[in-house]
């Protein structure tokens, strides 16, 4: 029997801003992404349409497999990364770096000079991929304990820790390109 002849399927997601129309296949893949904690699918639509400029979406072969959330923390100079979320469809190709850099370096960003977010200390992956970012492109990385488990909680979720990654001129000259 002959086999089957299809073109082969793309390996390289395409990064764009989300819309609205993508937060219903952005909260399936936030629900797929243990262990995230989900959003409404409202609350993703909204993030897709008024946040677009500083969030992201992949597709690859036409479906949605990686989302980062994020926003410019006012009068801070920093872009706040809320959520990173990449299907296992994806993994292994380095989307969640190529995503964070693919922020960073949009010219909305260009008065920030350092990525903060929030990690929980078992929360592995995050830290794998923000320590590999923060190497890539040569900027330094912190943290300290933020929103905690007692005084922001209520004793119902483990201590966020504030990540600060300095973002090198590096990534102003891209910007600027």
């Amino acid at each position: 029997m002959p086999k089957d002849i299809s073109t082969p399927r793309s390996r390289t997601p395409r990064l764009r801003k989300p819309d609205a129309t993508d937060g219903a296949a952005i909260w399936d893949l936030v629900r797929d992404c243990h262990p995230l904690d989900e959003n409404s699918m409202y609350c993703n639509i909204v993030q897709a349409e008024h946040f677009r400029d500083t969030c992201v979406v992949a597709e690859l072969d036409g479906e949605v497999v990686g989302w980062i959330s994020g926003h410019i923390i006012p009068t801070d100079g920093a872009f706040f990364v809320w959520q990173v979320a990449v299907s296992e469809k994806a993994r292994g190709l380095g989307l969640g770096k190529k995503m964070l850099r693919h922020l960073v370096e949009r010219e909305n960003c260009g008065d920030c000079h350092a990525l903060k977010t929030t990690i929980t200390a078992d929360n592995d992956a995050s830290w794998g991929l923000f320590r590999s970012f923060a190497r890539d492109i040569g900027g330094e990385m912190t943290d300290a304990p933020h929103y905690t488990r007692d005084d922001h909680f209520d004793g119902q979720h483990a201590t966020e820790h504030m990540v600060i990654i300095t973002l090198p001129e590096e990534i102003e000259l891209a910007r600027a390109a």
